[in-house]
Order: structure tokens, then sequence, then C-alpha cells
């Protein structure tokens, strides 16, 4: 089977810097499953959040250094969502990893820690500062939250949802890319419309 091939760009955070990459000790059937649930977990958040999704996609490549390498992105219009929500769409996709490690049998305090998507809560962090709202990385602002009371959220929605996380996942597995529309018709929920030119 033929997967995609990230272009540089897709390798960088909203600030422009390269994410950080981690192993989990897992085969490679095992992390692109874990990173399509990761891809799933924000994209069909964001939808049941309101957020319009536009692509999820899965790359999978090799590198001459590090071998295979998996990676994925999810590209949504977020225009009129709700501060706290966007934070737990952030937060769902390690949380999707995470149960699904558990389901399978693979989680263990080694790969939990591998799962850290700094990327995923720095972007948080800052979205909501540029909306006047505070996220502590490890504790509360006065008048915030902290990043593990979002996680928290992200983890209860995650459960509550994970048939329709499943559903996209699997179906990313198997064709790299999905529109918005066809992940939120796979999760069983509709689209919201886009607004404004939010990514």
């Amino acid at each position: 089977m033929s997967h995609l091939t990230p272009e540089p760009e897709d390798l960088l955070d909203h600030t422009g810097q390269q994410r950080p990459t981690q192993g989990m000790n897992l085969a490679e059937g095992e992390i692109r499953s874990a990173m399509a649930f990761h891809e799933a977990g924000h994209a069909v958040l964001g939808i049941a959040y309101g957020m319009h999704a536009e692509r999820v996609t899965l790359f999978t490549w090799q590198d001459p250094h590090q071998g295979r390498l998996v990676t994925g992105s999810t590209s949504w219009n977020a225009s009129g969502i709700r501060p706290w929500r966007f934070a737990a769409q952030c937060a769902a996709g390690e949380a999707a990893q995470v149960h699904f490690l558990r389901e399978q049998g693979l989680w263990t305090p080694k790969r939990a820690a591998a799962l850290e998507a700094v990327h995923d809560r720095e972007l948080a962090i800052d979205v909501l500062a540029q909306w006047g709202f505070l996220l502590g990385r490890d504790h509360t602002p006065a008048g915030g939250k902290s990043w593990a009371a979002v996680q928290a959220i992200a983890a209860r929605s995650v459960a509550l949802l994970w048939p329709g996380i499943t559903a996209v996942a699997h179906a990313l597995e198997a064709h790299d890319e999905l529109i918005g529309d066809d992940a939120a018709r796979l999760a069983g929920l509709a689209n919201p419309p886009a607004a404004g030119g939010a990514r």
C-alpha cells in the first residue's frame, strides 16, 4: 500500500518549529493505528464541539536516519468555538491514543510518556491566550484552568465518542486521508458549517 509522505511544513508546529518525535516501541502497524486514533480524536471531538473539520491526514514515510515514521494532521475552521472546548479538542488526540493503547493492552508508563503531545498543549495555550484565557501547563492560573483539567475533560469526551473515533481511525488507516464531511459521517455527526478563516 502506498502511504502519504509529509511535506516539510506538515512536520512543523503552529510556531513554525519542528514538532518533536519520540519512539513508542511498537510495531509499525501499531504506531500507525495509534496515530490514526490520535487524529481521529482531534477530528471527532472538534466536530462534536462545533468546529468545521476540513481534512484529516495520516503520513507514513521512511527517514534515512530514524527509519519508518508516522505522524498526522487535522485541519479545521475553529471560528466561534468556545475556548475551553477548543482546548479539549487539542487534548483529544493524546487522550484517544491512550484509550486505544489501553484497549489493545499496549499501554505502559514509558509509552504514555512518549505520547505526550507537547505541540497540542502549546497550541491550546497560545490560542486561548489570544482569546484572553489562561491555561497553565502544570498549575491552575487564577481565573483559568490547568492542562490536566483540560485533559480530564478530553478523556471523558473521548470515551463518550469512542465508537465514532474508532470508525474514523479505521477509515484513516485504510485511506491515509479523509475530508471533514466524510469523517463526520463516519462518526455519526454533522460537520458544522465553516465560518471565518481560522485553521
